[in-house]
């Protein structure tokens, strides 16, 4: 392998000679001319002598210049300076002389100064050119990248506007779909104590003498099924197009005790035992009478399906209601059930959630927003010994309404 050092060496060598030569030459060049002229042209300016040292100067450098002027000003002394062809320079051609050698100097610093200095101009020209058009090439670039990612920042709030869009749409189906379940899951309960009476009232009418006492007071069981499920509808649909609830002061324990009477037949045909435990200062409440309603009688209902497979123990279920931090009121379901499972207790109370086989999902969702609404809030705890804790708290009537 040829190192660059060895080839570099003898490249500059020879370049030193052609500019040390080149001084040399237009100075002898120079002498020749003047030779030749001095006849017919004035050598007093030595015209061709700062000719030669410009042209080493600007072509050749700063040495190769200085180099013309000592030959010039040898050349000068020699051959055109009395006495001739001697270096000796008498007194009345010394100012002329000397003014030539002071000129010749000040020419070539000049002319290599002048060169220096247009060879700086166009360095800094072409580094300012180069710079331009790295820096030209630098903005097109983030110019091109910024236009590309204004086409994603587009695409992506097209994609976005259009996720909004279907988001908004399912949520529609979502609440339809909600609310539908809703009317179907609380009708449900009313709509089966309509069949029932209705059953019931038939035999009565069949039999003879047809019983109609009994007759009468099962159709007016169905009236009252009829008229609560037309209540339910209603509160339902208010209460999912976030309409203003129907507030009433409201007695927690005659909730409990109507609703007891309407769960009786289920708890008989399920051989559960209901117990209640109502505190006799219970304070009244602020809120809608059929939706608490309604949140007890699921509550209950979960109960009774919880304790469906038991057989080793005493299907109990207890409701119990009290006054906590003097004022909130606290209603407690508790069963003697399987239990929630573990996995399961954070889940139950989302929408279309269940562990039945045949259930829903809705009754304890629906419950909770229920609840949420009234200013109060639902949650379950496993008991430490069997079964589930279902309680809710709802704010006391104020004092001064009581």
């Amino acid at each position: 392998m040829i190192r660059m050092d060895s080839v570099a060496g003898p490249r500059r060598l020879g370049l030193s000679i052609f500019r040390f030569g080149l001084a040399v030459t237009l100075v002898g060049a120079a002498l020749a001319i003047t030779f030749l002229l001095q006849s017919t042209v004035s050598t007093a300016g030595y015209i061709f002598f700062y000719t030669a040292v410009v042209a080493s100067a600007w072509f050749a450098g700063k040495g190769p210049g200085w180099l013309a002027v000592f030959l010039s000003v040898l050349a000068v002394a020699y051959f055109f300076t009395p006495p001739i062809y001697s270096f000796a320079v008498n007194r009345q051609s010394l100012p002329v002389f000397v003014e030539f050698a002071a000129s010749a100097l000040i020419v070539s610093w000049f002319s290599s100064w002048r060169r220096q200095a247009e060879a700086e101009l166009r360095y800094a020209r072409d580094e300012l050119h180069l710079r331009v058009e790295e820096r030209t090439a630098e903005l097109k670039r983030t110019n091109e990248q910024l236009l590309t990612e204004m086409a994603e920042r587009k695409r992506a709030e097209d994609a976005y506007y259009e996720a909004q869009a279907e988001i908004a749409r399912v949520t529609r189906l979502s609440a339809m779909g909600a609310l539908a379940a809703s009317i179907s899951h609380e009708v449900n309960q009313p709509l089966a104590a309509v069949v029932t009476n209705a059953d019931a009232c038939m035999i009565w009418l069949s039999s003879d003498p047809p019983n109609l006492e009994e007759a009468r007071a099962a159709v007016e069981s169905i009236a009252q099924q009829g008229t609560r499920a037309s209540d339910v509808v209603r509160h339902i649909r208010a209460m999912f197009t976030k309409a203003a609830p129907e507030r009433s002061r409201v007695q927690v324990n005659d909730l409990i005790r109507e609703v007891g009477t309407l769960v009786e037949g289920a708890a008989l045909r399920s051989q559960v035992t209901l117990e209640t435990e109502l505190a006799a200062d219970l304070q009244a409440t602020i809120g809608d009478r059929v939706q608490l309603q309604q949140v007890i009688v699921n509550l209950i209902l979960n109960g009774i399906e919880a304790m469906s497979e038991v057989v080793e123990r005493p299907r109990r279920l207890v409701i119990r209601s009290q006054m906590q931090n003097s004022d909130e009121i606290l209603v407690a379901v508790r069963d003697s059930g399987v239990g929630i499972a573990p996995k399961d207790e954070k889940r139950i109370f989302d929408a279309f959630f269940t562990t039945k086989a045949q259930g829903m999902g809705m009754g304890l969702s629906i419950s909770h927003s229920i609840i949420e609404a009234h200013g109060g809030r639902l949650w379950a705890t496993r008991n430490n010994d069997f079964g589930t804790t279902l309680q809710f708290t709802l704010p006391g009537e104020p004092d001064n309404t009581r």
